[in-house]
């Protein structure tokens, strides 16, 4: 089997690209970097950060937050654009955040009868940040 490591970060297995793990790396690290800036978003709107990258038995939700008694379930998407970054949540993505924010609610006083809203944070290449409120509900 042939190894070919290309200039532009692919790396080429028996004829097949795949990203670098470099690349990866860099992807990860982007997309953490745009959870902290959402998370301080939220914080000072005053809607404080109660878990990040929270994991249930069904995935992970980037972030959770609090306005009062209500839990802010928070999607965080980053691509060059905003509309990009839109595109990259799937119905597959949101049946599982369902399921994560429903093992994370049998955990609070008032459990599934709890006020929630899912909102999904858009962030493209230059950092800014656009909010889709109860992006869910549609």
């Amino acid at each position: 089997m042939t190894v070919q490591h290309k200039e532009d970060g692919t790396t080429r297995i028996g004829g097949i690209a795949s990203r670098s793990v470099h690349n990866r790396q860099m992807s990860y690290h982007s997309g953490l970097a745009a959870e902290d800036q959402v998370a301080r978003l939220y914080d000072r709107a005053g809607r404080p950060i109660c878990a990040r990258r929270w994991r249930g038995t069904s995935g992970e939700i980037d972030l959770i937050a609090r306005n009062g008694a209500e839990v802010i379930f928070i999607e965080v998407k980053k691509s060059r654009t905003h509309a990009q970054a839109a595109e990259h949540l799937t119905l597959r993505q949101m049946a599982r955040i369902y399921s994560s924010a429903s093992e994370f609610l049998a955990g609070e006083p008032l459990g599934q009868n709890t006020d929630v809203r899912f909102d999904v944070a858009l962030v493209d290449a230059a950092g800014q940040i656009e909010i889709l409120e109860n992006a869910f509900a549609a």
